[in-house]
């Protein structure tokens, strides 16, 4: 007769999902546009160029810590995707520029994704 092994303490380790890990990038990448645009002078004022590189340091944080399954990462993950779905939305319905459809579904899909149970089971 075997004696059972007892589960070892703590919380079992996790793997994180993939779409945690597209979304991340996600967020790096909208940092790295932003970045881009202010050193290639695509923004006027210089109050736009500082509005630009803030945000885009907060996607960057954001998608770091979300790499590294933080919660707070995943906090500011879920508001960053938030604040440019309703910016693509906003701007879609002032424009009518249809390539802001993409942005703003994209976004959807991302807020949606973080929003369910297993990614917050998985952030530390």
């Amino acid at each position: 007769m075997t004696t059972p092994v007892p589960p070892p303490r703590g919380s079992p380790r996790l793997l994180p999902l993939p779409g945690m890990a597209v979304i991340a990038l996600w967020m790096l990448a909208l940092a790295t546009i932003g970045v881009i645009g202010v050193l290639t002078h695509r923004y006027p004022t210089r109050d736009a160029q500082t509005v630009v590189l803030v945000l885009s340091t907060l996607f960057a944080i954001a998608g770091l810590g979300l790499m590294r399954r933080k919660r707070w990462g995943w906090a500011l993950s879920l508001g960053a995707t938030f604040v440019c779905m309703s910016f693509a939305f906003y701007t879609l319905a002032h424009t009518h520029a249809e390539s802001w459809i993409v942005m703003g579904v994209a976004n959807l899909i991302f807020f949606m994704y973080l929003v369910r149970r297993e990614v917050l089971e998985r952030l530390e």
